[in-house]
């Protein structure tokens, strides 16, 4: 992605800059990925305990629409044009579409925990650099990162057995990952 900022917040180079803009606007991607997947999950749920994770999930996608909207507000304070299209993060993402349509909780839950797996891994691989770069940004990424991470302990708590043992556990795939949990 071509950044050409025109300008940015005191004290950042530009070139520190397009790289944070570019940071920012991958996680952008993934955000809005993020929410709409939780919401495709909320509506396509079913089985013996649907109300309770139909309910579970609505906090968490307002919880990330709203990361959505703190990123493309750090962009534009960075100099930087957020893209947050359909076609921008289709074109620019570095993940498969969800691949899980009606199904039952268990198996939604077992594919969400290999989606929270890959955003999470991705917001540590990008608080690393931004430490360096930017730490106002890299404050806001650990932020986030807390609250998926606290999203992500709810999908797994479904899918512990009272040893601990994750039923996902070594699946690669989100298809693998709802069949060993439903």
């Amino acid at each position: 992605m071509a950044t050409n900022l025109k300008y940015t917040t005191p004290g950042l180079d530009e070139k520190d800059a397009e790289r944070v803009v570019e940071l920012l606007q991958d996680r952008l991607y993934a955000a809005n990925d993020l929410h709409l997947t939780l919401k495709h999950v909320h509506w396509n749920v079913v089985g013996p305990h649907f109300i309770a994770v139909h309910e579970m999930l609505d906090p968490q996608v307002e919880e990330v629409r709203g990361f959505a909207d703190d990123l493309a507000e750090r962009i534009a304070t960075l100099g930087g044009s957020p893209m947050g299209t359909p076609g921008a993060i289709v074109d620019h993402r570095s993940w498969e579409e969800y691949s899980i349509g009606r199904a039952t909780t268990q198996e939604h839950l077992g594919a969400l925990d290999l989606v929270y797996q890959g955003v999470i891994t991705s917001y540590r691989e990008a608080i690393k650099e931004l430490g360096e770069l930017d730490p106002v940004t890299e404050d806001m990424f650990i932020g986030q990162t807390d609250k998926l991470e606290l999203f992500h302990w709810f999908i797994r708590a479904h899918l512990e057995d009272k040893s601990g043992a994750l039923a996902t556990d070594g699946a690669t795939s989100e298809q693998q990952a709802a069949k060993a949990a439903g």
